[in-house]
């Protein structure tokens, strides 16, 4: 009987799977089909809905319109730039409809996406913006715009940037875990959430100024853009002044608050038809392509998420797979060029000095860019330190060179609140010094603190060197302490103030291919039904633990980020949401 049941469900398994796999190939064939069937008619209009992620490789699943299985779609930073730049020199396209209402996105690629606006904007053609709802950083996009419109029940986001930083030092306490610390650099603020309840003073300061930084780019691009005074800019974000619709109107941060149907016909008019067709993102981006015959090739290493020793995964920076594209780009005799594409916090320090070996190895053979993203801190600062030449935006989040450790004594947990002790025996002095059953002696923490020092100190001279500065100048913008775009440029920690595009372009210009190149990503995106299976398998964890933790989810997911702090470390806070 047993048998019997055995082989019942090995066949009703069986069915399901074949089930399924009908479905998601009928799903993929008629996504693609659709795709490919677009055709772009006359006096059409780009339908801008950033409604999705912006990411620096797109990830295109062809099933979610039908609600099927797998991770979201995102657009991808480049491919959304192509479509945009596309569209300026297509007769077929007469403007842009932006519909914004919340961007999803990194303060660097925030400005990426608006400076192709911008550019777009020289084409002669009109950009009009239309939203319900404004968020600060939707708003900072749509600015741009010709014309800014409001639905006359919505509101638009003008109040200032403010950071949140999570601590957890009070739920040790309640648990009897000592997190011991080591750190070199007084800004290097990592640490605080799991020492402290708020934010020290140095730490307080740093995001201050970080945070008045990016503000004041924003509300300077702003002025621009809509010709209102900056200092009345200041005093409305500053006051919040405009609360409601109307206000937004008679500030002149938008022309008129009207329905959706009434945009429309204002499209209609611009557009000078009776009724434009308005294509999509997704429809757009399959009726031109920019390949180029060409053997000429500009590599892009895009090393975003956090740097951890080994392969890693999907969103984290691998060490041992990151440097070995940088191998193959450097002994690819058809690459003429390298693009490090940094958008990362940092991570473990051992990984971030293999990959910059690398980095410096390469550079001897050819020219080697560094084009940072939203961040480029820490060990992420390491990856860019090297490079010929370093461009990042003025919004870009950078510096933090520091290094940090971190062990936990679970001693208070294991016997205060479940009774379960510890003793030990060991054959040298400090055999154990790895334990976490115990406090370490003042002798154990001397060891792992000038561990430490020597690991700063290589952080320091390494950035010297690919600075070309003095170790005690690069000193007096380390210690930890974070900048804007704008101010590691007044430091000397980054060349120049520009965009990707403008990475590739110095890159091109170095190796000689100005005119004559064409773009190859790393790493490769790996197939849709490999990726689909990996996020079959995370979401059944994740819904097994939310359903378990209910609202703590989010907490415990970010304490999980601890088992990637084994080692000296170089990394930004663990946790800060920028709003």
């Amino acid at each position: 009987m047993n048998f019997l049941k055995n082989i019942l469900s090995t066949l009703i398994g069986l069915f399901i799977f074949s089930f399924i796999a009908i479905f998601l190939v009928v799903g993929i064939v008629s996504s693609l089909s659709e795709s490919e069937k677009y055709v772009l008619e006359d006096n059409s209009i780009l339908h801008l809905k950033l409604n999705k992620p912006v990411t620096e490789q797109e990830i295109d699943n062809p099933l979610e319109e039908i609600g099927a299985f797998g991770e979201s779609s995102s657009m991808g930073l480049n491919k959304l730039k192509e479509v945009i730049k596309n569209a300026a020199s297509d007769s077929k396209i007469k403007g842009i409809y932006l519909e914004v209402e919340y961007f999803i996105g990194g303060m660097a690629t925030l400005s990426e996406v608006r400076h192709e606006l911008v550019e777009f904007k020289k084409s002669g053609k009109f950009i009009y913006s239309y939203a319900e709802y404004y968020t600060e950083g939707a708003y900072y996009l749509a600015s741009v715009a010709d014309k800014i419109y409001l639905n006359p029940a919505g509101q638009l986001e003008l109040n200032g940037l403010s950071a949140n930083v999570t601590f957890y030092k009070g739920m040790f306490d309640k648990f009897g875990i000592e997190p011991q610390v080591f750190r070199v650099g007084e800004y290097k603020s990592a640490v605080e959430p799991f020492i402290r309840k708020d934010l020290s003073p140095e730490n307080e300061l740093q995001l201050t100024e970080l945070l008045d930084g990016l503000n004041n780019k924003m509300l300077a691009d702003i002025s621009e853009s809509r010709g209102i005074e900056l200092p009345q800019l200041k005093e409305m974000s500053a006051k919040m002044t405009v609360r409601e619709a109307i206000d937004a109107v008679e500030q002149k941060l938008i022309d008129e608050i009207i329905y959706e149907d009434e945009l429309l016909a204002n499209l209609s008019s611009a557009a000078e038809v009776d009724e434009p067709e308005l294509v999509s993102y997704k429809n757009y981006k399959t009726t031109f392509s920019n390949y180029k015959n060409t053997t000429n090739k500009i590599a892009v290493i895009v090393a975003e998420g956090d740097i951890v020793m080994g392969k890693g995964d999907e969103n984290t920076v691998g060490s041992d797979k990151f440097a070995k594209l940088i191998r193959e780009a450097r002994k690819d005799k058809s690459v003429k060029a390298i693009v490090m594409r940094v958008n990362s916090l940092g991570g473990a320090f051992l990984a971030s000095d293999v990959m910059w070996r690398e980095i410096e190895l390469a550079k001897k053979e050819k020219p080697v860019i560094a084009s940072m993203g939203d961040y480029a801190t820490s060990g992420g600062y390491y990856l860019a330190m090297p490079c010929d030449t370093i461009v990042a935006q003025p919004n870009t989040i950078t510096g933090s060179i520091g290094i940090f450790g971190m062990l936990f004594n679970f001693s208070g947990l294991l016997e205060d609140r479940i009774g379960i002790t510890h003793d030990e025996v060991a054959t040298g002095e400090y055999s154990g010094i790895l334990t976490v059953t115990r406090s370490l002696t003042d002798a154990e923490k001397s060891i792992f603190q000038k561990s430490l020092e020597q690991n700063y100190d290589t952080f320091v001279s390494k950035a010297a060197e690919g600075r070309g500065m003095s170790v005690e100048d690069i000193k007096k913008v380390a210690s930890g302490r974070v900048w804007t775009g704008v101010q590691a440029k007044e430091n000397g920690l980054i060349d120049l103030l520009g965009t990707y595009d403008d990475a590739i372009q110095i890159a091109a210009e170095k190796a000689g291919i100005t005119d004559d190149y064409k773009l190859k990503y790393y790493p490769e995106s790996k197939p849709f039904f490999e990726k689909l299976i990996q996020d079959l398998e995370g979401q059944a964890k994740t819904s097994m633990v939310k359903s378990e933790v209910g609202e703590l989810y989010p907490y415990i997911k970010s304490i999980e980020k601890i088992k990637h702090f084994e080692g000296a470390q170089a990394r930004f806070p663990i946790e800060m949401e920028i709003n």
